[in-house]
């Protein structure tokens, strides 16, 4: 009567757990089994030759369905006396022994396992019979016991029953998994929802993403018994993640460079991130200027491939590279669609037929079978096309990653036509900032000078940096390095306006001090003009400063800006202690000026903060000390200026700088002594006829004797004007170069002189006009105490003898 539990393949099946008790035709109990013995806690002793009715609680009850003739039920759920006191619910069953007996087998079972059984058959049926879960049961071997018809679920030819993993998935496919489904078989550590591409042994090119969730079975002992996998095709689910990935990889890196290669090359590299194998940009070669492509694109449109980007990351050598033309393509109705604005979709037959046999090796790849060409428009221009192709995935586009390209290059488009404004503006304030400047090189007889300017790079626009060389009278030459507050057209065009401003201060031959006072004054009228929202805005740093090759001295004026260096001829260096007064526009302190003695050949570098990323000229001395160190290593013999200040620039701490730098290196020169001749003479017009005589000695000294005659009326009618109106002593001054013979007198009267233009009558008033006409220009310059009224007379490219200074008589 007793039936096994728990033996070898139990899976706690019911029927193990299955009470019997044979009872008569008088419902007398004539057999108890072991089971019903341990179910009621009575043994059969207690229960055979008593009725089964005995054993309901309450006894007798009337409740109970009960057949006519033994009062035993025929089925139904009731409730048995267990033990002395308590009680159980079981699920009963009747079933005769034999048609012509009246003796009855009665299965009775816990209530409770009754239901969790019928639960469990109730579950495992729905799961089996329903079509978007394959479940499958495995063996320990792991060969398959029984499915739902799973493979067929994921789109994978049917299997029969032992099948093993092998069979269905490919090698790689198949060992990853029976790895996993072991380690669950082995530890009971559930896999849950875990997401596999895989492909299938017997349809090579079909590759799905499945979720696997995977348990350990247990028989009624509790040993390992299998495992129970249940998988869901999760393809399309993971395709849609994909693309929102793909779209906010593309947000977070597209369209945030105002740089058009930087964007076309973002766009590049989001494109074959999980999309395509290959991926192209090319832009019409009017944007790359910053205008704007044609309203009407044609298939004459030029374009430049401005951006390659390869899954591998290595781009097919045979392919046009980055920054060639885009062949021309004849008319085609894809290439017309794409013009429109549509995103187009073609196999490999249908480009071949759209762009002809003979530009095919250079812009199809070879294997590719696949190919999305999406427009970038942008506030109705076409500026050109993103391209991806697909060499190693098998599956081509569809529809639904043309849609999500289109979305992509709708972004992206926006990003480089405001890369493509960026430029336009930029390449107006470089244009305006490049016309204001001067050349970069001069050479004078006072000093050979070099400029370099480069703008702010990336994103930034240019500011208002410039430098600047002004050839002063007497052999000098001024010096000036400004920074501009504010960036863009309107700091250049400040710019401008300083810079006419120092010029214009220089040919007055003020102090540099008082250069930049009026600078200061001019900064102040145009922060006052200026709008009230920009009055902040205007304002500049200057450097400032002239050379005297006569006399070998540099004065340097500061206002706020970085120091100058001065490298000497034997290689040692100095940063110029100038006093750097305030920025111009701020006003309150007078500015200084710096006499600084410069041997010939020494090399003064002046500069505006953006040379090594100087921020303050308090945080600036570590920058100062390696620029020094710098300018130190490159002036060698024999280097060209332009070489060094090239050299300098290329190697500034930020690349691309942020800020404008602009950079002016001037090789200092003296004018021989034997070119320079002076003398004083006291206030007295005797004396007049002297200074004369002693010019014309000089000059043919210096075998200058056809200026004899014009160079003694200037000097005579100079010295008598000195004489009579200013007082002495008067000091006369000879200098020569290659091309020019200067005269210079000077007094301590700080009289202004002026020309004028005498009448018939007049007994006087005509020496500066008679001055003016015998030389190719004059002027006066004030210093701290008298003035020097100077004249240059042109000469012929003679460069004269070494000749002793004549001395005065």
């Amino acid at each position: 009567m007793d039936l096994p539990v728990g033996g070898p393949g139990d899976q706690g099946f019911v029927v193990n757990s299955l009470a019997v008790a044979v009872v008569d035709g008088r419902g007398v109990v004539t057999g108890w089994s072991s089971q019903a013995a341990r179910l009621l806690d009575r043994p059969a002793s207690r229960v055979c030759g008593h009725r089964f009715q005995d054993l309901y609680a309450p006894p007798g009850t009337d409740s109970v369905p009960t057949t006519a003739a033994a009062g035993v039920p025929r089925q139904g759920r009731v409730e048995l006396r267990r033990g002395d006191r308590g009680r159980i619910e079981v699920d009963l069953w009747t079933v005769p022994l034999t048609e012509d007996s009246t003796a009855s087998a009665v299965l009775f079972a816990d209530a409770a396992e009754t239901r969790a059984w019928g639960y469990g058959t109730s579950l495992l049926r729905t799961v089996l019979t329903q079509g978007r879960v394959a479940v499958a049961v495995r063996g320990m071997d792991l060969g398959l016991v029984f499915h739902n018809a799973g493979p067929q679920i994921v789109g994978a030819p049917a299997v029969p029953a032992g099948s093993r993993l092998d069979m269905i998935l490919s090698p790689q496919d198949a060992a990853d998994a029976d790895a996993s489904l072991r380690r669950v078989r082995d530890t009971g550590i559930p896999v849950v929802a875990d997401v596999r591409q895989v492909r299938f042994r017997q349809v090579p090119d079909l590759q799905r993403a499945l979720s696997l969730t995977a348990y350990r079975l247990q028989d009624a002992g509790g040993a390992p018994s299998g495992v129970v996998t249940m998988t869901h095709d999760v393809t399309e689910q993971q395709r849609v993640g994909d693309h929102l990935d793909l779209l906010h990889d593309a947000a977070e890196r597209i369209g945030f460079s105002l740089d058009l290669r930087c964007t076309a090359q973002a766009l590049a590299d989001v494109a074959v991130t999980g999309f395509g194998d290959l991926s192209i940009v090319d832009l019409a070669a009017s944007v790359l200027r910053g205008d704007e492509p044609p309203l009407v694109p044609g298939d004459n449109t030029a374009l430049v491939r401005m951006a390659t980007a390869s899954s591998t990351g290595v781009w097919p050598g045979e392919l046009l590279p980055r920054g060639s033309r885009y062949p021309v393509l004849r008319e085609s109705s894809p290439f017309e669609r794409v013009q429109r604005g549509e995103t187009v979709v073609l196999d490999r037959d249908e480009v071949l037929q759209w762009a002809g046999e003979a530009s095919v090796e250079k812009w199809v790849p070879d294997g590719a079978h696949s190919v999305v060409v999406a427009p970038l428009f942008a506030r109705g221009l076409l500026l050109g096309a993103v391209t991806v192709w697909r060499v190693g995935q098998p599956r081509p586009f569809d529809a639904s990653e043309a849609g999500l390209l289109t979305q992509i290059s709708s972004r992206a488009a926006l990003g480089i036509d405001n890369a493509r404004r960026f430029a336009r503006e930029r390449n107006a304030v470089l244009t305006l900032q490049e016309r204001l400047l001067p050349r970069p090189v001069t050479d004078t007889p006072a000093a050979r000078t070099a400029g370099v300017y480069r703008p702010a790079g990336g994103r930034w626009e240019p500011s208002g940096d410039w430098f600047d060389v002004i050839t002063l009278p007497s052999l000098r030459v001024a010096f000036v390095v400004g920074d501009v507050v504010g960036r863009g057209l309107r700091a250049a065009a400040n710019m401008g306006r300083l810079r006419a401003a120092v010029q214009t201060y220089a040919n007055l031959e003020l102090e540099p001090a008082e250069v930049l006072a009026h600078m200061e004054d001019l900064v102040q009228q145009l922060a006052a003009e200026a709008p009230e929202e920009q009055g902040d805005s205007v304002g500049a740093t200057c450097l400032y400063a002239v050379y005297d090759p006569t006399t070998r001295q540099c004065v340097f004026a500061s206002a706020g800006h970085p120091p100058p260096v001065v490298v000497r001829p034997d290689g040692t260096s100095e940063l110029v202690d100038v006093e750097p007064g305030p920025p111009l526009g701020v006003g309150g302190v007078p500015f200084q000026g710096r006499v600084v003695d410069v041997e010939p050949d020494s090399l003064i570098a002046m500069f505006t903060d953006g040379l090594f990323g100087l921020r303050s000229l308090r945080e600036a001395t570590d920058s100062l000390e390696r620029l020094q160190e710098r300018l130190r290593a490159l002036s060698v013999p024999g280097r060209a200026l332009e070489q060094i200040g090239e050299a300098l620039v290329a190697e500034a701490d930020e690349q691309p700088p942020r800020d404008d730098i602009a950079l002016l290196l001037t090789r200092t020169r003296p004018v021989p002594s034997r070119n320079v001749a002076a003398w004083e003479f006291p206030a007295d017009l005797s004396a007049v006829a002297q200074a004369r005589q002693t010019a014309a000695r000089q000059l043919a000294a210096w075998d200058l004797d056809e200026l004899t005659s014009a160079t003694e009326l200037v000097v005579s009618e100079l010295v008598t004007n000195a004489a009579r109106y200013a007082g002495g002593p008067v000091r006369l001054r000879l200098l020569r170069d290659d091309s020019v013979l200067i005269c210079e007198v000077s007094d301590p009267s700080n009289t202004q002189p002026r020309v004028l233009r005498a009448s018939s009558m007049d007994e006087g008033g005509r020496g500066l006009f008679l001055v003016a006409q015998c030389t190719a220009r004059w002027g006066c310059r004030y210093g701290r105490r008298g003035k020097t009224i100077w004249t240059e007379q042109p000469l012929d490219g003679r460069t004269g003898q070494p000749v002793p200074v004549v001395p005065a008589p």
